[in-house]
Order: structure tokens, then sequence, then C-alpha cells
């Protein structure tokens, strides 16, 4: 088995050579999932637009919350590497595909049952109902692999490879690039062509992931379904906190979206596009819990718990590093980042000076939320990520949801205090997480 250790030698260098390939697979992500969007705007009207936004939404929601479930793995598989555990390593990726399965197969008939109903939740508009149910329901019934496709990914992560898993990531933007022109353009199969183009892609990285795994850590090839009824627990253990947490992170971000579109449609373009930008942003932080996460789990298990300790500081260091780089960059050209995404329209200007007040608040996240971000992965190392559930809940009930709601009531000209809501709530979680951070040295 061909596993990086990240028990030895150089902590930065390690990091590094985890964390970059893992943040271009992010990036690549990205740009592969707008693609869709962009290629049905190419040949389809506004119902076939709105259909792929709100599908794609729900579906980037229900991607997280598996990608944190399979952190649970991600973590088991890592404690075993650090140990040098062979046998536990095989054990803990047969139970990982065997829960993961049963899981895929339950997501599958819910979702598919309750196509309609979800429809009515989201309020899509008529003249779309029945693109997006289209869409929804090819994308429901791919979810087997959409969700293999996060396993495999937890699986490599676990052994310190993010290299592979960037290859066929690479290599399933480009199939689903030509497969949503044939699909949507030729063949005018509108956001159901988007959607089965967003499935075959995946299953097709699936494959490709399974081929690298049996080729480069043959040891760790999934031998049958049979799980381990304690690594099971263990799975479930630390994924299930942090799969509840990515959900109710997506609800409030649904939640002050709602509010945003109360305030008018300038608000809730402004709102929406600094959203997705921050997004863009945040995925360098997301890459770093990652890599403290993997990296403190295979010290954990090998006993070197000063070394884990030193991930967690260098990895907070990047993320402040970071984003004081983009807080700086944010007030002087923050509405000319915004002016990139609105050009037509009598109120582009009312968008862009509101977007531009709400980034430059909002982009002190970027210094304060890669610290909380980064002992949540630390926690998640220690099968404490019930730690990073709380900090998050607490966060997004004290001052998150209710910081953007009084702002909306008492500052309905201005877009700046909105902004410092998340800040707020990201100050919060990081004293919380020092708190825990210190208990948890104390009891040792």
């Amino acid at each position: 088995m061909q596993s990086d250790n990240f028990t030895q030698g150089s902590i930065v260098r390690g990091m590094l050579r985890f964390s970059v390939p893992y943040l271009i697979t992010c990036f690549l992500q990205t740009f592969y999932g707008m693609g869709d969007l962009f290629i049905v705007g190419q040949f389809n009207e506004a119902a076939s637009i709105t259909a792929v936004s709100v599908g794609s939404q729900l579906m980037h929601m229900l991607t997280v919350v598996i990608a944190g479930f399979a952190m649970g793995s991600t973590v088991l598989i890592g404690r075993s590497v650090g140990a040098g555990n062979r046998k536990g390593i095989s054990a803990a990726v047969s139970t990982t595909f065997a829960v993961f399965a049963a899981l895929a197969a339950v997501l599958t008939l819910v979702l598919l049952a309750c196509t309609d109903p979800i429809i009515g939740v989201l309020q899509v508009p008529a003249e779309a109902v029945q693109e997006a149910a289209a869409y929804m329901r090819i994308c429901f019934a791919g979810v087997i692999f959409i969700t293999a496709y996060n396993v495999v990914s937890a699986v490599f992560r676990g052994l310190g490879d993010t290299r592979r898993p960037m290859y066929y990531v690479a290599a399933a933007g480009v199939i689903n690039v030509g497969l949503d022109w044939l699909l949507v353009g030729p063949l005018g199969m509108g956001a159901g062509g988007a959607a089965a183009a967003t499935v075959a892609s995946q299953g097709i990285s699936v494959l490709l992931g399974m081929i690298a795994l049996k080729k480069y850590h043959s040891d760790a090839f999934p031998r049958s379904l049979r799980p381990d009824g304690e690594d099971a627990g263990y799975i479930l253990g630390i994924g299930l906190p942090i799969a509840l947490q990515e959900g109710l992170i997506q609800v409030s971000f649904l939640v002050i979206t709602m509010i945003a579109n109360s305030r008018g449609v300038e608000v809730a373009a402004a709102v929406g596009i600094v959203e997705k930008v921050i997004s863009f942003l945040f995925l360098v932080p997301s890459a770093m819990l990652s890599t403290v996460s993997a990296l403190c789990a295979q010290n954990a298990g090998a006993g070197r718990h000063d070394r884990s300790r030193q991930v967690l500081r260098i990895g907070c260091m990047i993320c402040a590093g970071f984003g004081a780089v983009i807080f700086a960059l944010c007030q002087p050209l923050a509405p000319w980042i915004v002016s990139l995404f609105v050009k037509n329209g009598n109120n582009v200007e009312t968008v862009v000076r509101l977007g531009g007040q709400y980034l430059r608040t909002y982009s002190v996240d970027c210094m304060i939320a890669g610290i909380h971000f980064c002992f949540s992965g630390f926690f998640s190392a220690y099968g404490r990520s019930v730690y990073s559930f709380l900090h998050n809940i607490i966060s997004i009930i004290t001052f998150r949801i209710p910081g953007a709601w009084i702002a909306a009531v008492y500052f309905p000209a201005t877009l700046y205090p909105m902004g410092l809501a998340a800040p707020m709530g990201s100050l919060l979680s990081v004293l919380i997480c020092l708190f825990l951070y210190r208990r948890m040295k104390l009891k040792g």
C-alpha cells in the first residue's frame, strides 16, 4: 500500500503536499459545477435556467452533507495509517463502503418519493416546475454516484493522497462540459440534459477513482461490504454531527437569503453575488480544514500529539494570513468585484454599491472563519466532531441569523451592518474553540 505518512518530516511541506491538490480539486468542482448553468443559458430560456439553478443548489446542499458524513471515514482511516495498522485500514474502508451504500439506497428512495413536495417547499416558479422536476429526479436517481464519489475521495484523503482525486475530478469535469454541450445543445434536453451530464460524469469519476484505489492502494480496496460494528459506530459518531452541522449551515444561508429577498431586488441581487464570491474564497479555509483533519488523525493514531498541535497552529496561521490579504484587497476592489457579475438593467449602480458595502464588511470573516475551520478539523481528528457542531450552531443562532435580521430592520439603507453578522458569529466560534481546546489539553 502506498499511503502518504505525515507523522514525520516537515509539517509545512506535508500540509502543502496534501492541501494544494485538494484545493485544485475544489476549484475544478466549482468551475465545472458552474458549467451546467452557463451552457443551459446558451441554449434555453429562463425556465430552464431557473430549474438548473434551484436544482443545483439543492444538490450542493446534499453533497456537502454527504461529504461531512464521510469525514468520519477520513479520520478513522487516517488514524489507522498513523498507527501502521493495515488490517484496520482494510476494515475501515470496507465498513465505509457498506455504511454509505445503505445510506445511498435510503436517500434515493426518499428523495425520489419526495420530489414534488420538495419543489413545493422551494416555491419553484410555475414555468420552471416541469424542468426542475426532471432535473431533480435524474440527480436523485444518481445519488449512488454522488455518494460513491464523496466516499472514494474521503478514503483517498484518509490515506493521505489528494493528488489522484484531483486527476479523476479533472477528467470528470471535461466529460461533464462535453456532455452538457451535447445533451443540452444539439439534443435539446434542457435541464434534464444538464442533470444527466452531471450524473454520468460523476459515475465516470467514481470508476476512475476505484481503478486508482485498486492500483495504488490495493490493500485499502474494499473486499466486501461487511461492516465492522465498532468502525461503523466510529464513522457515524464523527460524521453525523458534521453532516448535521453542514445541513444547518446551508439552511442558515437560505434564511439569510430570505431576509435579503425581503429588502428588495437590489439587495437580493447584491447579497446573492457576494455570497457566491465568499463561497469561492472559502475554498481555501475548507481545504485547510480537511488538511488539518487528515494530518492530525494520522499523528493522533501514531501518538504524535505534539505534531497535531503544530499542524493546528500552522493551519490557523495560513488561514489568517490568507484572510488578511483578501480583506485588504476587498476594501478598494469590492465594487469592481461585484460589477463583474451584473451588467444589464437600470439598477446596476445600486446593486454594485450595495454589494460593495456587503463585501467590504463580510470580508472580515475571511480572517476569522479559517481559524475555527482548522479547530473543527482538529476536533474531528480526535473524535470530538460534536465540538464543531456546537460552536457552529451557537454561532448561527446567536449572531449570524439574528444579526442579519437586526441589520435589515434597523439599517435598511445600507448593507455594511449586515456584512458584520458573519464575522461576529465566527469570532464567537473561535472563542468557543479556544475554550474547548484548552479543556481538551487539561484532560490530556
